[in-house]
Formats: structure tokens, sequence, C-alpha cells
């Protein structure tokens, strides 16, 4: 039975940020993505009008996919905001920290490259992580409502501070191949939060 024509494309998707994560994007070429993705190679412009248009596709995907799973972490029944909070970061951590993210650290991987490359990818990387931080907030609001979180500012400056911070954070880990600034920031978000 031949592919559906959505699963062809979200394949080729899945291959692509399962190798970009570890490769980058100018580094990997489509046929290689194809092949990852067991698509024959005539495909490609069927789904995708260039490698640009692609690469936007794939950044969507990953944030459609990444934002439902951030909602579902933050909205865990019998947990305080905090512990919501402190659960995603743990989650980061814990993704950021292995040598084969599976696609779970692509704006990390990518964010730099891509954001010179590409305005549509650097968009759509903007649109994805202004969602994160708009979650963030959202957290952290309802954490000074159920008496869990205190912070010394506004919410989303606390938001922005965490993120940037945390995605800072994930780079360095990669350029010591250590854990360690993943720890300290850690400590930090703790300390921003009053935990």
């Amino acid at each position: 039975m031949p592919a559906i024509k959505g699963d062809t494309r979200r394949s080729i998707l899945d291959a692509a940020q399962r190798i970009m994560s570890r490769k980058g994007f100018s580094a990997v070429g489509i046929s290689e993505v194809l092949s990852e993705a067991g698509v024959p190679k005539g495909s490609f412009y069927h789904f995708f009008g260039s490698k640009d248009a692609f690469g936007e596709a794939m950044m969507r995907a990953y944030f459609t996919d990444y934002l439902a799973d951030m909602d579902r972490a933050l909205a865990e029944p019998g947990l305080t905001s905090a512990e919501r909070l402190m659960n995603y970061w743990q989650n980061w951590r814990e993704t950021q920290s292995t040598d084969e993210c599976q696609g779970k650290c692509l704006a990390v991987k990518l964010g730099a490259e891509v954001s010179d490359l590409s305005e549509a990818m650097r968009l759509a990387l903007k649109e994805g992580t202004t969602a994160i931080i708009d979650r963030l907030e959202r957290t952290i609001t309802a954490g000074l409502k159920d008496g869990s979180i205190a912070i010394d500012g506004a919410p989303r400056d606390t938001a922005q501070v965490l993120y940037d911070m945390w995605l800072g954070a994930s780079v360095m880990a990669k350029i010591h191949r250590d854990i360690g600034p993943l720890d300290t920031t850690t400590t930090v978000t703790r300390q921003l939060l009053h935990l």
C-alpha cells in the first residue's frame, strides 16, 4: 500500500529533524534526508518548492510538536506551577545533555546557523521561540497566583531571561561537551524563581 501524501511529507520532516539536530542545516543534503526517510529522490519537490521552503516547514513542524509537548508538561495535574516549570527545565536538561538528541534540540542546533541563511526559517524560529516564552510567562504568572513562585521583576522579563539562559547554557554544554552549564542554569533558575 503506498504511503499517504501527508505521511510521506511528515516522514521527510522527521528524518530531517533527526539528522539536522546532529549535523546542522547546511551540512545535510536533500538526498541524505530522503534516504533516511525511505522516500524516492524525485518526491522532494512534490512536497517542497526549495530547500529553504523545506527548512521552514521543518522548523514549523518541530515547534508544533515541541509546543504540544510543552503544553502537556506545563498542565500536568496535581503539581504547583513551580513544580511544572522545574519539571520542564529538568526535561530540557536531559534532552540537551545527550549526544543524540533525536530532533529534540533543533532550535539550539540551528538557531544561529539558519537565522543568517533564510529569512523564512528565521521567522519560524522567532515565532516558535516567542511561543515558548509565552508559555513560560503564563506558568510564572500562575505560580505567582498559586504562591509557588516569587520573582523580582515582571513575568515576561523573567520568562525571557530564563529561556535565553537555558538556550545559551545548551550551546555552552555542546561546546564544552559537559552538562555543567545546564546544572549551573538549574541552580540560577531556582534562585530567580525563589524556590
